[in-house]
């Protein structure tokens, strides 16, 4: 999505798209402005709010996150306050989201800016790409709503968009493809000139125009068959039932509860009693101590004294 600095930038074929780029960012703004949604996290100003939004985002409805944003920043208000926190209160705090290994890159990204920039996220997009977990498209959004400074943000509803609009009878689109065109259509913004005011046109707010992709693509999503399952990277989300995702998510929770600690075995006849009540084979002791290594080895857990404890 964002190019090395002083790299070249591929220009869009806007000759190879459906429509032109008038057209498009005509559309944009009347169907996304139409459909505007009032979020919690929008027309905000705080980075690491910003910040904790868009990991929450990742995999995970938007009503769901907005049950957890609120209370989340009520006991993290800051990327301090988050650095200073434990591993295992990010992870109670995270508990009902999904993809914990989210919690602790969110929390790896508070130490860093505890540790290197003040306490603060930083505008630069090579220092927001250096912090722990931040990829190009959460950098990207940091930037445009926290900073309202333009960039190639592409998520899943972006995507769709640009699917949709651009290429409607394309399949396996890569997003190095719909990069140029969203670059191209993205305002400029406050980098026009540098960081000055930002423009009182809202069509001149980067901002303000990946709110409506979001919105739109949001919509199309209800109305048509997804247009991401023309992407490259599309990939069906396995079922939670019955998973190696859901033995994980079994562990760690019990794991939590006990912060005294557990043996391996303890971990191994929990699992095998849960298993067993949903009408599954138990895993036995192997597949738990292999859950206790990976878990551990990611940071969810500390094993001391043939103890499991949560990091």
């Amino acid at each position: 999505m964002a190019s090395a600095k002083g790299a070249a930038l591929a220009p869009p074929c806007w000759d190879d798209a459906t429509l032109s780029r008038a057209q498009l960012i005509e559309r944009v703004w009347s169907e996304g402005g139409a459909r505007y949604r009032d979020l919690p996290w929008r027309n905000i100003d705080d980075p690491y709010a910003v910040l904790v939004s868009e990991v929450m985002l990742q995999q995970t409805q938007v009503a769901r996150v907005e049950r957890y944003w609120t209370r989340f920043l009520g006991r993290f208000p800051t990327a301090d306050a988050l650095a200073s926190a434990s591993a295992s209160d990010v992870l109670e705090m995270w508990q009902g989201l999904g993809y914990n290994r989210r919690a602790l890159a969110l929390k790896r990204a508070a130490d860093a800016c505890a540790a290197h920039h003040g306490g603060t996220l930083p505008r630069d997009l090579d220092q927001l790409l250096a912090l722990p977990g931040v990829g190009p498209a959460t950098a990207a959004g940091v930037r445009a709503f926290a900073f309202q400074l333009p960039g190639v943000y592409i998520e899943t509803n972006v995507r769709t968009v640009f699917l949709h609009e651009l290429f409607p009878q394309h399949q396996k689109v890569a997003d190095r493809t719909l990069e140029p065109f969203v670059r191209d259509t993205c305002p400029l913004g406050r980098a026009v000139g540098g960081e000055g005011a930002a423009s009182p046109d809202v069509r001149d707010d980067p901002r303000a125009w990946y709110y409506a992709l979001l919105d739109y693509g949001a919509y199309l999503k209800s109305q048509v068959q997804n247009p991401s399952r023309r992407s490259a990277h599309y990939a069906r989300q396995s079922s939670f039932e019955g998973s190696h995702r859901q033995k994980r998510s079994f562990a760690l929770r019990l794991v939590l509860d006990a912060p005294e600690g557990l043996s391996v075995a303890e971990v191994a006849m929990a699992l095998d009693a849960f298993e067993q009540q949903q009408g599954r084979p138990a895993p036995g002791l192997d597949v738990a101590s292999k859950l206790v290594d990976q878990l551990a080895g990611e940071g969810f857990f500390l094993v001391d004294d043939g103890l499991v404890r949560p990091a």
